[in-house]
C-alpha cells in the first residue's frame, strides 16, 4: 500500500475505442490533482475486453494525452513513440500483460485459500435462470449463491462433468458498504443489493472490478478519481479491499457529461473524440479550459485559465454532483479567445503546423504560404478555428472569382457598380503606391467625386475581387492582393456580369 503519503493517481482507459471528451475531462482533473499536489500521474491501459481492445485505440489515446498536453508519469509510450513500451517502477502497465504474469491469480488464490472466495460452477444460462425466478419472486435479481458453500466432493463432480469455473467473492449477506466521497460526501449501498460477485472469468481473465483493485493497489494510488458512471462498482472494490486486508484509496465521483438536450453526451450532439477536434482545428489548451469546467468552477466564476492557473485553483471539492452539460458554442467562443492570444504574427505557424497535422497539405499546395501568412494575421481577430481558415481565405489564391452568393450578385447589381468598377480599372493602373492607405484614400475621394456614399464604392469592389461581401480590410487585402491582380478581377469581373 501507499505507506509515504504521496499523491498517487491514475488515469485508466479501456483501448476499444478513441479518447472521448468523458475520459479526457477525467484525465484532467487526475492530471491536475497531481501537479497540484506534485504527485504522479500514472496511465495504466485496462485491456482485459479482449475482443474490442486494439494497439490502434492504444495509440489514439496516447496521442490524444499527448496532444492535451496531460504528461503523465509512469506507463505505456513515455520511451518514444512506441506505445507498448512501459515505464515505471510499478508495471505493467497493461492488464493483460499483467495477467500473463499471474499477478491477479496470485490473489485470487489467495482469496480462495482463505475461504473469502470460491469456484461456481454454473453456467450463464443456469444464472440467468436464477435472475429471472428472484424476479418472478419479487427478489433481487441476482446469483443465488448455489455453488458457496459446495462440498469437495460437489466440486469435483462438476469438474469430473467439464464444467468450467468462475471464481465469485463472498459478499456480506447484510449490512452496508459505507464510504465518503470527496465530492458526494456519505455514500451507502445495501450488502444485500449485491450478488457474489465475479472476480476471475472461466477464461482466467480478471473482471475489471478485481484487476482495478489489484492494480490500485500494486500501484499504490492514493486517490481514485473517476466518472460516477463507476460509483456502482464502488462498494463491490471496497468488498475486495476488506476480503485482501487492503486500505482503501480515498474516493472521488465526478459528474456525467450531458448534451445541450440533456441526455447523455454522444455522438449525435457532435464530436466525442478529442482527435476530431484538434482535426477541426480547435487548440489542446482552448479544450482544456473548456473541459476543465464541466462540473467544476471557481467561487468568482472565473473563465479562461493558463495552466499554471488552473494546477493552483483546481479543488475536488469545488466540483458538483450535479451534471455539467456541455455547449459546443462556448467550446467554440473559447478557442477564438485562445487564437486571439496568440500574437498575429505567430499565428500563420500555429495555422500551418495544423495544416500539416490535419492531412491538409494537399488542399493548399497552391497557396503561397507568405501571401497566406500576411492574411491570416490580417484576419486574426475573426477566426475561432483554425479549419475556418482554408474557406475564408482561399479565395485568394484561386484563378478565378467565384460568384456564386445571392448577396454578391445584389451588390454588382447596384446602380452605380459598374460605373465604379471602370473608374477602378483606369485609376488603379495609375496608383504606383499600392498600399492600403494609399487605396482607402482613392476610394473615398471616388465616392466624394460622384457625390455616392462610400460604401458604394467598397462593396462592388470587394465583390468584383474576393466574389464575397464580407472578409478581411478591404484594402490591406488589396495590397496583399496586388495591384495586378486586382485590377485583372475586377476586369474579369466587368466581362461576366456586364457584357
Amino acid at each position: 500500500m501507499n505507506t509515504d503519503n504521496k499523491v498517487r493517481v491514475r488515469f485508466a482507459p479501456s483501448p476499444t475505442g478513441y479518447l472521448h471528451i468523458g475520459g479526457a475531462r477525467t484525465a484532467l482533473y487526475n492530471w491536475l490533482f497531481a501537479r497540484q499536489n506534485k504527485g504522479a500521474f500514472v496511465l495504466r491501459i485496462e485491456d482485459t475486453d479482449e475482443a474490442r481492445s486494439t494497439e490502434e485505440s492504444v495509440g489514439a489515446i496516447l496521442e490524444s494525452m499527448k496532444w492535451l498536453g496531460l504528461d503523465w508519469d509512469e506507463g505505456p509510450g513515455l520511451n518514444g513513440d512506441q506505445a507498448v513500451a512501459e515505464t515505471g517502477e510499478f508495471g505493467p502497465y497493461f492488464q493483460m500483460k499483467a495477467n500473463e504474469q499471474g499477478i491477479y491469480k496470485e490473489f485470487a488464490d489467495k482469496l480462495l485459500y482463505g475461504g473469502k472466495a470460491y469456484k461456481c460452477y454454473c453456467t450463464p444460462e443456469e444464472v440467468e435462470q436464477m435472475r429471472k425466478d428472484a424476479q418472478a419472486a419479487k427478489k433481487v435479481p441476482k446469483y443465488n449463491g448455489k455453488c458457496r458453500n459446495f462440498t469437495p466432493e460437489q466440486r469435483q463432480k462438476c469438474e469430473a462433468e467439464g464444467r468450467k469455473a468462475v471464481i465469485r467473492l463472498k459478499v456480506p449477506e447484510t449490512g452496508k458498504t459505507v464510504f465518503e466521497d470527496v465530492i458526494r460526501g456519505r455514500v451507502e449501498f445495501d450488502n444485500g443489493m449485491l450478488d457474489d460477485f465475479i472476480l476471475v472469468k472461466a477464461s482466467g481473465v480478471p473482471t475489471y472490478n478485481f484487476a482495478v483493485v489489484v492494480d490500485d493497489v500494486r500501484m499504490k494510488i492514493s486517490d481514485v478519481i473517476r466518472g460516477d458512471d463507476h460509483l456502482s462498482n464502488t462498494p463491490k472494490q471496497i468488498h475486495i479491499y476488506d476480503a485482501l486486508g487492503w486500505k482503501t484509496p480515498v474516493f472521488a465521483h465526478i459528474s456525467m457529461i450531458l448534451g445541450p438536450d440533456g441526455s447523455r453526451l454522444s455522438k449525435r450532439h457532435g464530436h466525442t473524440s478529442v482527435l476530431e477536434y484538434r482535426k477541426e482545428g480547435y487548440l489542446p489548451g482552448a479544450l482544456v479550459n473548456y473541459l476543465a469546467l464541466l462540473g467544476w468552477s471557481t467561487e468568482d466564476s472565473q473563465q479562461l485559465f493558463e495552466i499554471n492557473d488552473l494546477i493552483e485553483k483546481f479543488s475536488l471539492e469545488r466540483c458538483a454532483k450535479n451534471p455539467a452539460v456541455f455547449d459546443p458554442k462556448k467550446l467554440e467562443w473559447m478557442n477564438g479567445e485562445y487564437l486571439r492570444k496568440i500574437e498575429p504574427e505567430l499565428l500563420p505557424d500555429v495555422f500551418f503546423k495544423w495544416a500539416d497535422q490535419a492531412g491538409l497539405s494537399e488542399k493548399i499546395s497552391h497557396w503561397d504560404r507568405a501571401v497566406a501568412g500576411k492574411i491570416i494575421a490580417l484576419e486574426h481577430e475573426k477566426f475561432k478555428l483554425l479549419g475556418e481558415v482554408p474557406s475564408l481565405i482561399d479565395f485568394f489564391f484561386r484563378d478565378s472569382v467565384e460568384y456564386t452568393e445571392e448577396n454578391v450578385k445584389k451588390a454588382l447589381a447596384a446602380e452605380t457598380a459598374k460605373m465604379i468598377l471602370e473608374e477602378s480599372v483606369s485609376r488603379l493602373k495609375a496608383i504606383t503606391d499600392f498600399t492600403a492607405v494609399t487605396l482607402e484614400k482613392y476610394a473615398r475621394d471616388l465616392a466624394t467625386e460622384k457625390g455616392i456614399k462610400a460604401g458604394q464604392v467598397f462593396h462592388p469592389i470587394r465583390a468584383a475581387i474576393s466574389g464575397r461581401t464580407t472578409g478581411p480590410s478591404l484594402f490591406h487585402m488589396m495590397e496583399i492582393m496586388g495591384r495586378d491582380k486586382v485590377v485583372a478581377r475586377i476586369e474579369n469581373c466587368l466581362k461576366i456580369f456586364y457584357k
